[in-house]
């Protein structure tokens, strides 16, 4: 299947003067296949890139919500065979969004070979810092993978430099300090964030935790490359009352959050 790269979803979202919309949804919930059509139905809405989530037990940066759905993932035996699975049926960019340990387990070498061989455009690894990454590094680039780190308001500009020196893709800017959740109003310290990374990067600057509404969709967007959604898409998955409910209204934020990308 052929996919854009991320530099050229991001390169024509700013053609259109707009953020990219990048959507979040675990691997195997609420099923494998129930995944698949989620996903089909967000990039049907309009998002423009995919972050495909590797369910793990110990979720440490996760909400409620986020936790709750992989919680079903493992219970459905979601591991990196189905994540692969779901990657290789998505027809946008995808990245893996996975904490380290399920990736050290599967082995770095066989993980970043598979996710290339399927499609995958990168990898999103939150907990894993630079001083740790010498394989990570060696394997993505051997593989022509991502890689997105995850800095925050409180990382320092020092650290923000070195992170950003080994970030590809993009780089992941969380809106605030805390856990993943759908927020009612977002804080203005991820423009701050977003305006010190300009000064040292010119990568693609992707804001996320929070986001959940078109309004807060147009006001990121006035100063970030990309808007991230994830837990406001599986609530509505919680919700529904089946898959087909799902699709609906998962489809249906996604095109009021794209609208909401290009008012901003």
């Amino acid at each position: 299947m052929s996919r854009e790269s991320l530099a050229q979803v991001f390169a024509r979202a700013r053609s259109e003067d707009r953020a990219a919309l990048i959507g979040y949804m675990p691997a195997g919930f609420p099923s494998l296949e129930g995944s698949k059509e989620i996903i089909k139905a967000l990039v049907d809405g309009g998002v423009d890139i995919v972050e495909v989530g590797f369910a793990y037990s110990d979720p440490v940066m996760d909400g409620a919500i986020i936790q709750e759905a992989a919680e079903i993932a493992l219970r459905n035996r979601t591991g990196a065979k189905e994540v692969l699975d779901v990657v290789s049926s998505v027809s946008v960019p995808s990245l893996v969004m996975s904490y380290w340990n399920p990736i050290e387990r599967y082995g770095v070498k066989e993980f970043t070979k598979a996710l290339a061989e399927v499609g995958g455009v990168g990898v999103i690894t939150p907990d894993l810092t630079i001083e740790e990454s010498g394989e990570w590094i060696e394997e993505t680039e051997r593989n022509d993978l991502s890689r997105v780190y995850v800095v925050a308001p409180s990382t320092d500009d020092s650290r923000l430099v070195k992170v950003a020196e080994r970030c590809s893709g993009f780089i992941y800017a969380a809106s605030l300090m805390g856990v993943t959740g759908a927020r009612n109003s977002l804080s203005d310290s991820a423009s701050q964030l977003v305006s010190r990374l300009r000064k040292i990067t010119d990568l693609p600057i992707a804001v996320g935790l929070g986001v959940s509404t078109w309004e807060q969709a147009a006001s990121v967007a006035k100063f970030a490359d990309g808007v991230i959604v994830g837990s406001a898409f599986i609530e509505l998955v919680l919700q529904a009352a089946d898959i087909e409910q799902a699709c609906k209204s998962v489809a249906s934020l996604a095109r009021q959050l794209s609208d909401g990308v290009r008012k901003g």
